[in-house]
């Protein structure tokens, strides 16, 4: 736990974050400054045929601040992990563009952004996504156990970024990113 943080200042902090994103869950639309759902996605440039394969329902639901694939593409088969997954549409795009021998895990410290991804998975045809309520400060998972870790803006949400940051370097392959 980063030493800066008391404890009632966590704790103010994740509350905060749960409710908040607690009512994003239902209806992102209206929650933030910048474009969600489908012009989000594509005023971030993600890659038009993948959103075009989202249902309304799924990418109605995306919120994010950035694209995480623009950063590097993502390769067949390979295990991608979600931090602060949020309605998961990183997660199911990431999946969709690793193929079905891959798995894409998105995990997110809000119980309703979580069901919300587990609901958004029962759209689409996808095995390969599962999702899991985690901090990213305390990943659930193995050492070395992905390929590549994206967020969209939710490690600005952590307060202890460095734990995060370590437990993000811990479950990585060593050749990961």
């Amino acid at each position: 736990m980063d030493s800066r943080i008391s404890a009632a200042d966590r704790k103010k902090i994740e509350s905060g974050i749960r409710e908040k994103y607690a009512a994003v869950a239902q209806n992102p639309e209206g929650q933030f400054e910048y474009p969600t759902g489908r012009k989000g996605l594509e005023g971030l440039d993600y890659d038009n045929a993948l959103i075009e394969n989202l249902p309304d329902a799924v990418a109605s639901s995306y919120c994010g601040v950035g694209n995480p694939f623009s950063l590097g593409s993502i390769e067949p088969g390979q295990r991608i992990l979600d931090v602060g997954c949020g309605a998961g549409v990183d997660t199911i795009l990431a999946a969709m563009m690793a193929g079905p021998t891959a798995t894409a895990v998105g995990v997110d410290i809000v119980p309703e952004m979580i069901a919300r991804a587990e609901s958004n998975l029962e759209s689409m045809d996808l095995e390969n996504v599962e999702f899991q309520n985690a901090s990213g400060e305390r990943l659930p998972f193995a050492d070395s156990t992905f390929d590549v870790v994206i967020s969209n803006g939710a490690v600005n949400l952590i307060p202890d970024k460095q734990a995060a940051m370590a437990e993000v370097i811990r479950v990585l392959k060593p050749a990961g990113r």
